[in-house]
């Protein structure tokens, strides 16, 4: 069936932040890329309003059978992809980070499959693919090296992505991309598997989640601070989500949500005043610190209106703490 480049734009205006026109196209691995960062974040879709002519031409080229045997040669370099490579690498990894990371060899086996299962979906877009295996295994030996640090996830990703450029080949002819029906089970499944476990994060830890994501933010950003202007240019870039969010919805949704993760930080702050504790305390030194300082103020040892209301603000902070605190115990 021969594709239309009318129907491709006007499922790209629809439905392309969620590959509609991909799908349609038969690009299923571009399509589920779309599915789980929608539309590249934003930037990918917008670039594609130029790119749409060339999809349908290779796509009608792949239909009419007219490349039965892709070349022997490497399809050629290509920036955009290994810059994509990179970033869906760290993004796939930082979903795992918030919603798996409880598991058990999680920085050793989950985040590295993790990372790699997302280099190589940008290395299978289009009409090229990459050796899985390789980009595994690549992923799961960098990973000893950052064990636990924050931003283990970029050189992970980098030396994913740089094994899958050195093994780039031309695809196979997938013969499913004719049915829609077993397309449309295996997007599902991928869909499901990667938003099955955010999902339970984000509605059951929810205070937890936008702590790690603003620490993240933070400690990323922090390592540019001799560059300001590529702090600000890489801080834009990171808000994008939320700025158009913030412009979809009139403005309200961006402004509160970021307040609320700075508000969250100094409630965290204050909480550790309360309990004279520095901003590096341990979950043993609050644990210690909350016992002394009860043990003290408690009404029944010291009785009084003060007591009894800085009992209550202890015990408070103490909550607030170990709600914070809870998701790093399987350190």
């Amino acid at each position: 069936m021969v594709k239309s480049v009318m129907v491709t734009y006007a499922l790209w205006a629809i439905g392309g932040p969620w590959g509609l026109h991909h799908f349609y196209l038969g690009r299923d691995s571009h399509a589920l890329l779309w599915m789980l960062t929608l539309g590249g974040f934003g930037f990918g879709w917008v670039r594609e309003f130029i790119r749409i002519p060339a999809y349908v031409g290779e796509a009608n080229r792949y239909a009419d059978n007219e490349r039965k045997r892709p070349p022997r040669v490497p399809p050629p370099l290509s920036p955009v992809r290994f810059a994509g490579q990179v970033c869906v690498g760290i993004y796939f990894g930082t979903v795992a980070l918030i919603g798996l990371k409880s598991l058990s060899f999680f920085y050793l086996i989950v985040l590295p499959l993790c990372v790699g299962a997302g280099v190589h979906l940008v290395s299978s877009v289009g009409q090229q693919t990459s050796d899985l295996q390789k980009t595994l295994a690549t992923c799961l030996i960098t990973s000893p090296i950052f064990y636990g640090s924050t931003l283990s996830l970029l050189p992970i990703s980098l030396a994913a992505s740089v094994t899958a450029v050195q093994h780039r080949r031309p695809a196979k002819i997938n013969f499913f991309v004719f049915c829609p029906g077993p397309r449309l089970y295996r997007l599902g499944l991928a869909w499901l598997a990667f938003s099955a476990p955010l999902g339970y994060c984000v509605f059951h830890n929810t205070t937890a989640t936008l702590y790690y994501l603003s620490d993240c933010v933070a400690a990323l950003l922090d390592v540019f601070w001799f560059l300001p202007w590529l702090r600000s240019v890489l801080e834009y870039i990171l808000l994008m989500p939320y700025r158009i969010l913030c412009a979809l919805t009139g403005g309200g949704y961006y402004e509160e949500t970021w307040r609320r993760v700075h508000d969250l930080e100094l409630v965290h702050l204050f909480m550790l005043q309360i309990l004279s504790l520095g901003t590096e305390a341990t979950l043993e030194e609050i644990t210690r610190s909350y016992r002394e300082l009860a043990k003290t103020w408690h009404p029944d040892h010291n009785p009084g209106k003060e007591a009894e209301t800085m009992f209550v603000k202890i015990q408070e902070a103490y909550e607030v703490l170990m709600r914070r605190h809870r998701p790093h115990r399987f350190k």
